[in-house]
């Protein structure tokens, strides 16, 4: 009988196994959602532009969740600065941008694989790779080589990483069961690579094999698994995000689980949940982008060919309301914007007034005792009957109209292509 190695009594929780059959209800909605929405969001038509803006902000967000739970106290807008090739910073702060960088890296490399359809498949040595990457060029202990396994007893808080005779043993042993029991069949990919990337996630941060560098590696794992099923780019980051969002229950979630011989279910009902709660926010971010396109494509198709100088002001100035908030008094609708302040530059109130009853004949504002507003919600299609109670009682409910109703491409992060 071979001897026990050392991490059998130190650490009984690397088990290795994972039991989906006793998951509750929950996890299985959750996962079933996840799946749904990341379908929903993949492929969503967007202007390029709107595109590459929600794909910025997500990225910036996904970069600081990866390095802010290892310490790093860069801001979102120092982020995206850093991202757009605009962010100062004194010597003594550099090398925060550079633990970013070296994130963005490895995610623009794992990018760039996806799009030629080259999988690289998991093994101790990609993880070291991945480690190498997000350590390069810091300032490290002198005991700590990036890339190399921990020589020394590492840990966080009261928590402390296998023994380091081990750690080689353990990610051998973590790659072969990562790789043979988490595979999808045909339409479970994303469900398989959420719970693989989670576990991964745990399981690397359980071993912690490296002196730096652990947390940041098992981020890219996920990003790397989340990739491989199909999740939108943009997407792929959200899990750090919730991690961080959510710092010291992740640290409790995680502590738990090893306290619990190696029980992986708790942490996985955390993950899902959060990751749905911070997918619904992304596809509400997009359906309001596509809501306003769908809001101004159908004010210019209401006045049509019509191009007249009171035709461009009515159009404009239900535009512009529509990008206020509540209603607005009538004495204030030359106040809406610059444009529209020049267009009334030498009007009189009459010609609000006529301006505003024909935008009320085309069903375009909606008119209150509180004031006008953009009558937006005639475009929106398929919401529950209780959201029309929202407007005012006195207010008759819009006839039925004849009127029409009317890529988060996977690509190279922005910056560092050429790595």
């Amino acid at each position: 009988m071979p001897a026990l190695r050392k991490y059998e009594n130190s650490h009984p929780w690397l088990t290795f196994s994972l039991d989906l059959r006793r998951a509750p209800p929950r996890v299985w909605i959750t996962l079933g959602e996840a799946q749904s929405k990341w379908r929903h969001l993949a492929g969503v038509p967007l202007k390029p532009e709107t595109a590459d803006e929600l794909h910025r902000v997500y990225l910036a967000r996904g970069l600081l969740a990866t390095t802010a739970i290892e310490g790093n106290t860069l801001t979102e807008r120092e982020v995206r600065d850093l991202i757009d090739g605009k962010l100062k910073l004194p010597p003594s702060r550099q090398y925060l941008a550079d633990e970013i960088d070296n994130v963005l890296a490895a995610c623009n490399g794992m990018l760039r694989d996806a799009k030629r359809g080259h999988r690289i498949p998991l093994s101790a040595k990609l993880i070291k790779e991945f480690d190498s990457l997000v350590l390069r060029g810091l300032n490290l202990d002198r005991e700590i080589v990036p890339g190399e396994i921990r020589k020394h007893s590492v840990g966080v808080g009261s928590y402390r990483g296998a023994p380091a005779e081990d750690c080689d043993y353990l990610l051998d042993r973590l790659c072969e069961w990562l790789n043979s029991e988490f595979k999808a069949t045909q339409g479970d990919e994303i469900v398989v690579g959420l719970i693989k990337s989670i576990v991964a996630h745990v399981y690397l941060a359980w071993i912690h094999p490296f002196g730096d560098g652990n947390g940041r590696t098992a981020r890219l794992l996920e990003f790397k698994f989340l990739l491989e099923a199909g999740v939108p780019s943009a997407a792929a980051h959200l899990l750090s995000n919730h991690y961080n969002l959510t710092r010291s229950e992740y640290y409790r979630q995680l502590d738990r689980t090893s306290k619990s011989n190696g029980d992986l279910l708790p942490f996985i009902e955390y993950a899902v949940v959060g990751f749905v709660d911070q997918i619904r926010e992304q596809i509400e971010k997009v359906q309001a982008q596509q809501f306003a396109v769908a809001w101004i494509n159908y004010v210019h198709e209401k006045f049509g060919s019509q191009k007249s100088p009171s035709d461009r002001r009515q159009r404009d100035v239900v535009l512009a309301m529509a990008t206020r908030e509540g209603f607005i008094k009538a004495s204030d609708i030359k106040q809406l914007d610059a444009q529209i302040a020049a267009q009334y530059a030498n009007k009189t109130p009459k010609t609000v007034s006529r301006d505003l009853n024909r935008l009320k004949k085309l069903r375009l504002v909606e008119v209150t005792a509180e004031g006008y507003r953009a009558n937006t919600r005639i475009t929106r299609a398929f919401l529950p009957v209780s959201i029309g109670n929202s407007t005012s009682q006195d207010q008759p409910a819009p006839e039925p109209s004849s009127e029409s109703k009317p890529q988060l491409e996977l690509g190279l992060f922005p910056g560092q292509e050429t790595r």
